[in-house]
């Protein structure tokens, strides 16, 4: 297809942190979430308009001027019909109402700056934790945000950091963290009290544990270890 000078996005991948405002404000489809970050997915679909640079954040998109393909109506239609035609089949659904509301969900990938973080009540939990525990989302996601993370196969060091710096700059107003009753998932509890001391926040904090037949446990938070210099 012929290319002339025209206005269209262009995405900072540097500055972009993933967390998927922009591909959700562009109608056209124009930009996906690929490998936690924005991508243009064909110049065809960019009208150039910039709607979705008011919701990103991180400032990571800009319009520009340069030989990129003319936009096109009739593909935008035929792309949107794609994407939506998995949702028009008849598949069978869960009867059980799903109460997640962000994503990503992974600790790694949640910019520290998400709109959704700012007065959240927080479920910090070990990803195994759903797998045990059947109604995980009605007693863990109902009204809160997600975040998850393995504190023994992850780098414990950099979630620590990470997460003092999500307490350091939102209005957390609580935090529950879940975990298994394998010996390993302990680690989850001491990074998050860590986390908190850090930020120099005080934060509710409560801990649930999680048996592998699916008993819950309240139990006592792990005393908060000195802040980190």
């Amino acid at each position: 297809m012929a290319k002339h000078l025209r206005k269209i996005i262009q995405i900072d991948e540097e500055k972009c942190d993933g967390c998927g405002l922009c591909a959700s404000a562009c109608v056209e489809g124009a930009i996906a979430m690929i490998e936690g970050k924005a991508r243009l997915v064909s110049e065809t679909y960019c009208d150039g308009l910039g709607v979705c640079i008011g919701e990103c954040p991180q400032g990571a998109i800009t319009i520009v001027e340069r030989e990129a393909e003319a936009f096109d109506d009739a593909a935008v239609a035929v792309h949107l019909h794609r994407a939506a035609a998995p949702a028009t089949q008849a598949v069978p659904t869960s009867p059980t109402p799903s109460h997640l509301r962000n994503w990503p969900v992974q600790i790694h990938l949640v910019p520290v700056r998400a709109p959704y973080l700012n007065g959240a009540r927080l479920t910090i939990a070990a990803d195994c934790t759903p797998f045990a525990y059947p109604d995980f989302h009605a007693r863990f996601l109902e009204a809160r945000v997600v975040m998850i993370g393995c504190p023994k196969l992850d780098d414990a060091a950099a979630y620590r950091e990470k997460l003092s710096a999500i307490f350091r700059d939102n209005e957390i107003h609580e935090v529950e963290v879940v975990i298994m009753e394998v010996p390993c998932c302990g680690g989850l509890a001491r990074l998050v009290t860590g986390a908190i001391a850090d930020s120099g926040r005080e934060i509710p904090l409560r801990l649930t544990r999680i048996g592998v037949r699916g008993d819950l446990e309240e139990l006592t938070p792990v005393a908060s270890p000195e802040p980190r210099a």
